[in-house]
Formats: C-alpha cells, structure tokens, sequence
C-alpha cells in the first residue's frame, strides 16, 4: 500500500531568532488520525501507527515530517510547514541536514579502500596519518577501532554542549584539524578495544585518513565513490563554512533562550566527515539500499558493517558505521543523524525487507532522538 499524506496546516508568526511564536491563524485543518479498524495489508508497515505519526503536525516540537517506508510493502508521507511564519506546506522533496548519518558514508568509502588493498583495517591508523598521535599512544588504535568507535580516543573541542550553547557560535569555524589536535593531546581514555564509545572524533579522524591515502579531499572522494555511481543528484557537503542549505528545503527549529528560534543557518564545518551531509529522503533511500545489497561496498569487507566487536567493559552495539536494533522482535540496523532543528534515520532488516528513512524538523532534534524514533520510525517495523 502506498499512500501519501499531506497536512496543510496553521499559519504561525514568528520573529525568527529572537520573538515567542503568536496564536496561530487556521488556514485548513488537519485530517482526523486514521481509526484502528481501517484495514491494512498484514506484510506491510503500520500505515495506521505512521498516518497519526504525522497527523496534525506542527505541533508543539515538530514542524515537518518526511517518512519514506519501503521493501515488502511500501508509504510514504509528508507533513507539516516549511516555515513557521508563513504556514507554507511542508517540502517532500526537501534537502535537510543529515547529521550523523553522514557516518555510514564515511565508513562506506573506507571499507572501499580496504576492498583495493589501499588500506588494512588492522593496521594502526598511525600507518596512514604518521605523527597524529603523541607517545601516551603506547597502543595506537587501527583503522577498525576507528569504524566500529573503539578507538579510546577522546572528544576534541568543540562550540558547546548544548543547542543553546552552540547557537551564539553558529557561524564560528573550528576546522577538523584543530578538533583532532585537541582531542590526540588528551592521550588516550582507554586501551583500543577495551570498551566502545560513540562519537564524531572517529570519523572525523577517517576523514583525514580518506583524504591522506587518496590524496583527494574527503568530499570528493565522497561524491565520486558513493553520490554519483548512485545518482545521489541532492546530496552534498557544504562548501567549507558555509551555514547555508542550498535547494529547496524545511526550515529548522530549536528552542533558545526560551523561545521558538530559527537554525537553519549553521556553519557545520567542524562536523565535516562525522555528520556535514545534505541530503533528501529519496537520495538517502537510495543509499540504503543499495549499501545494504552490496553494491557500494564488495563483500567481504560488507560485513564489517554488521559486525559487533566484542569489548571487554559495557556493551555494543555498532558496527563499521551502522547501530544494531531490535524493534517488535526484528533485527534493524540503521544510524541516526541529529543537528540543530534536523533528526534523521536511516533504518533496513539485513534482507531489505524492510526500509525507513526520515527526516523530522524538531525542536528536540538533539535532546530526544529516542522518543522521535519511537514516534516517526518504529512504527515502520511493528509488523
């Protein structure tokens, strides 16, 4: 079953950066939640769950939604306001800040790499980037404790903790290279292997490591390896600095000093090959599945995507990139991807019988990526 549901809704007043929004102006309401009782195909998605997912956004967290459900069955939908202050309708096809998601390409290319015998995953990432790390190093990570984030790397500096804190520095750049300086100066957390610990400094590492063996800039390599042979038209990095979200898109959200603020302008740069992507649903589809049926990355080296390390201390969840979930019973693999105003997935079973992918303008698009999840996503997988 395939159905689309779009929602025109209230037209809001907001003074972007600074003024609470005002009462909402009506201009069509919203469909009623589709009732339990409406009948739906048993092998597909729970079309019901999804359709009152979305209905009546915006709300008080969400702006827009964009869902993309597909393999053995099959929905799409679309909801909400591109702007806040001009209730226009909400952009199906709409470019967004990908976040973290932007880790599985990263991955991919290196697993590439690994493919052509340019680079071991075994071998101590100091093989490549020679003088990155100082002697508290006395066990250098390899390249898989940098994929499957076992590295014992510490995070670097960054522009704030929290949304609120970070916006005052939104149009600031810290280049990866200063990030990877600060965090190596650290010394290490923890011997490599010992535990995993997710976080962007990996990949930001990774990066510099694509662009050291290929002697390109991690971008292009990105857009030659993975973008391109997959006509991925819509998705790219920004260049450099740039806060800007070029193409038609969804304007993002977040709460600051107490109020209703627009984020959409944001200088990711520090983000870089951990979670600089820009991306639409379709093109991230695209990617999904043809990640998961090998034909971006050959097999065997595929495998490291869906392999768990065993650790010694905690547990784990990760492989080369990609995060192990079970939702109703079903083994899900996917990433998520958060930034100011942005929360994304990318979700598939192994067999790609079942696929999500989404984006959702929140204001808690960083603080409750979980709960998102729980309300947009696992219903994709409750049957």
């Amino acid at each position: 079953m395939r159905l689309r549901a779009r929602v025109a809704v209230a037209a809001l007043t907001l003074a972007l950066g600074t003024a609470p929004l005002t009462a909402p102006v009506a201009v069509a309401s919203a469909p009623e939640p589709m009732p339990l009782s409406v009948r739906q195909p048993v092998t597909g998605p729970d079309t019901v769950a999804l359709r009152n997912a979305i209905a009546g956004l915006p709300d008080a967290d969400t702006s827009a939604a964009l869902i993309r459900v597909g393999g053995h069955g099959s929905w799409t939908g679309t909801a909400g306001v591109r702007d806040l202050r001009t209730g226009a309708p909400a952009l199906e096809h709409a470019r967004f800040r990908a976040g973290s998601t932007t880790k599985v390409v990263t991955a991919a290319v290196v697993l590439q790499l690994a493919a052509e015998g340019e680079v071991d995953l075994s071998a101590p990432v100091t093989r490549y980037l020679p003088g990155l790390l100082p002697s508290s190093f006395t066990t250098p990570p390899t390249v898989r404790h940098l994929l499957n984030f076992t590295s014992g790397l510490q995070p670097g500096v960054n522009l704030g903790g929290t949304t609120e804190d970070m916006y005052a520095n939104r149009f600031r750049t810290l280049t990866p290279e200063r990030v990877v300086a600060t965090a190596v100066a650290k010394g290490p957390a923890f011997t490599p292997g010992q535990r995993q610990v997710y976080q962007n400094i990996d990949y930001t590492v990774l990066g510099m490591l694509i662009e050291k063996v290929t002697g390109d800039d991690y971008a292009h390599q990105a857009e030659a390896r993975v973008f391109r042979p997959l006509g991925m038209r819509h998705t790219d990095f920004p260049d450099g600095p740039d806060p800007r979200i070029h193409g038609p898109h969804n304007r993002g959200y977040s709460i600051v000093g107490g109020r209703t603020t627009d984020v959409t302008e944001w200088n990711m740069s520090d983000r870089w090959a951990a979670g600089d992507m820009i991306s639409t649903t379709a093109d991230l589809e695209r990617f999904l599945v043809a990640l998961f049926s090998g034909r971006v990355v050959p097999e065997p080296r595929l495998k490291e995507m869906f392999t768990v390390p065993t650790v010694h201390e905690g547990t784990a969840t990760y492989g080369a990139g990609l995060e192990r979930f079970e939702v109703n019973g079903k083994e899900v693999w996917g990433k998520t991807g958060s930034r100011p105003g942005y929360h994304t997935v990318i979700a598939a079973t192994a067999d790609l019988s079942r696929t999500l992918v989404y984006s959702v303008n929140s204001k808690s698009a960083r603080e409750d990526g979980l709960a998102l999840a729980q309300r947009f996503g696992f219903p994709a997988f409750n049957r």
